[in-house]
């Protein structure tokens, strides 16, 4: 019990474990995870509708989104946003890993009669002919990739973008980074059915790391069947941090904003997003 314990309150190295799987490929956690998608009371797996309708609308008018538009949205979960831009009469990829949430944009998709095109794949290890006018990655999904995983991403964005093409996404800043605090809290069922449909324990880890401006939030439970880890990792950026990763691949950011709702920029926002092209 002691090893266990010292385990569970050690301190890893930024991004040394990846268990961002296990929330896609795990049976009952995607299912939560898709449900968490569609719940109007809470941000903490897709924004708000609200918000989304407007990150669109901000979305058509910068980029004069309708017909002959080619676009992918990577990450695309439910299809929350590859829906409403395929209803602008955009042609529309979605590229996600988790088959569920692929699922339900699929049957929303035929629903309204939309020929958008989803790719099950892990984007890291996306590969296609076409070339886009826009690619987007929003929910601030590469702040949850190591640094060798973002310029990865960052280079299948650049080898996937038509002449004149443009990148949207979002990140947290560093004001979020402030504001997150350090922490551990252990109970019985503590996110209640989410992680698991049998009774269970948890200890809940929170770390920061100063110096690479990282945050984990690190969770282990204990079944009467199986213990298991999940490690949420997120990168937080300023102006610098970010177009220095941009640079690094080829990549020049020419706007900035709060957020994906093309709010003015604000260095108070949790939120930065960025507009870039190839040079």
């Amino acid at each position: 019990m002691y090893e266990q314990l010292v385990h569970i309150n050690e301190r890893p190295f930024p991004f040394s474990i990846y268990t961002a799987d296990t929330l896609w490929t795990d049976p009952h956690i995607a299912q939560q995870m898709l449900q968490t998608h569609l719940d109007q009371d809470t941000d903490l797996a897709s924004r708000r509708l609200s918000f989304i309708e407007a990150s669109v609308a901000w979305l058509q008018q910068r980029f004069n989104i309708g017909p002959g538009t080619r676009l992918a949205d990577f990450g695309c979960g439910p299809g929350l946003y590859t829906t409403r831009l395929a209803q602008l009469g955009a042609e529309v990829t979605g590229i996600d890993f988790s088959e569920n949430s692929l699922r339900y944009a699929r049957e929303t998709a035929v629903t309204h009669h939309l020929p958008i095109d989803y790719i099950h794949t892990h984007y890291l290890e996306f590969h296609s002919d076409k070339r886009f006018d826009l690619i987007t990655l929003i929910y601030c999904d590469f702040c949850a990739l190591s640094p060798a995983q973002r310029q990865q991403l960052l280079g299948i964005f650049r080898d996937h973008l038509a002449d004149g093409g443009a990148i949207v996404l979002d990140v947290h800043s560093l004001v979020e980074y402030d504001n997150f605090e350090e922490g551990v809290s252990y109970g019985r069922n503590q996110s209640g059915s989410f992680w698991t449909d049998e009774d269970y324990f948890s200890f809940t880890n929170q770390f920061k790391y100063d110096a690479e401006r990282v945050t984990l939030d690190k969770y282990t439970i204990f079944t009467p069947t199986r213990i298991f880890e999940i490690y949420n990792w997120l990168q937080h950026f300023d102006q610098d941090s970010l177009t220095a990763e941009f640079t690094a691949n080829g990549l020049t950011i020419t706007d900035w904003y709060a957020n994906v709702a093309g709010e003015p920029f604000d260095p108070q926002s949790p939120t930065i997003a960025v507009v870039a092209q190839k040079p």
